[in-house]
């Protein structure tokens, strides 16, 4: 039996307890700021900016309700067109300082198009995942977080982890770049599979584990030494980031259609970021090293043992 209430609390807990771990490593607060949406439902937006180890770290929690489908939902999903809906989920993205930091995205979500009439069903499915978009790559990072997804997923089914892998290779990917926006993670969408108990619980599954995915990752780089090159570099990239949010990314123009709080849908932008024009990286340099070793279709659980 679906129920709603328990996604809501979780994804409220999450949101809690994702905050109050950033909290303790980057040594600043963030800033709360809950809001209500006209149409209905609302959210809390919490954003952490200059702080010590985080340049901008956003955390959104958000449940919307609406009257009609928007069409960026409705497209994959014909038959709930011109239903009632709602949307609830926590979003984040982390974007660090230290350039040898990975920028890391994290997305749980589940959604319900409401049955308008007692013959037929409420049609709902979870979705979620996460990523990592290196600017100077590692391989045992690549590694460390790619086989965290893996032990998250196995307990449900052992072809979940490549499946969803290779969802997250092909999502973000810039087809106007031909390149991915990083070494991807796991991604799924319209999941209900596994019925709906056993599908919160994968979900469940994969938002808690998300801290451990990255922060070993924050405490490895972060002391690392870096100069003006390699911020440089960094700010060059996160323009693909914005590419990617601003052309691609169906959450981003969910909210939008859905006439969502902008402030809180554009949280994902980076504070800082440049455009080049044909810019190459110097051959054989750690910048070349990204495009060559990192922004490719790998399996990258192979590399270290």
């Amino acid at each position: 039996m679906m129920d709603t209430q328990a996604v809501l609390n979780y994804l409220q807990n999450l949101q809690a307890k994702i905050v109050e771990a950033l909290e303790l490593v980057d040594g600043k607060n963030f800033l709360q700021d809950s809001w209500q949406r006209p149409e209905g439902g609302g959210g809390t937006s919490c954003l952490l900016e200059e702080g010590h180890v985080f340049e901008r770290a956003g955390v959104g929690f958000s449940h919307v309700l609406g009257s009609k489908l928007p069409p960026s939902a409705s497209a994959a999903h014909p038959e709930a067109a011109g239903r009632a809906w709602e949307a609830m989920g926590v979003s984040l993205v982390f974007h660090p300082r230290n350039p040898y930091i990975p920028t890391v995205h994290m997305n749980v979500r589940f959604f319900v198009a409401k049955s308008p009439n007692s013959t037929q069903a409420d049609i709902w499915w979870f979705g979620g995942g996460m990523d990592l978009t290196p600017y100077y790559g590692f391989a045992e990072d690549a590694e460390h977080f790619h086989r965290t997804n893996k032990t998250a997923l196995d307990a449900f089914n052992l072809s979940y982890y490549p499946k969803f892998k290779k969802e997250c290779d092909e999502y973000f990917y810039l087809k106007h770049r031909k390149e991915p926006r990083g070494i991807g993670g796991i991604f799924f969408d319209d999941f209900n599979e596994l019925g709906f108990e056993k599908s919160f619980a994968m979900q469940r599954a994969v938002g808690d584990s998300f801290l451990n995915a990255y922060l070993p990752i924050v405490q490895r780089r972060k002391d690392t030494p870096y100069g003006e090159r390699e911020r440089d570099f960094q700010a060059y990239r996160r323009g693909r980031y914005v590419e990617f949010n601003l052309v691609y990314d169906r959450g981003t123009l969910f909210g939008l259609q859905s006439n969502g709080r902008t402030e809180s849908i554009l949280l994902s932008m980076p504070p800082i970021v440049k455009w080049r024009y044909d810019w190459k990286p110097e051959a054989n340099s750690a910048e070349a090293k990204l495009y060559t070793d990192f922004l490719v279709d790998k399996n990258w659980l192979d590399l270290v043992n």
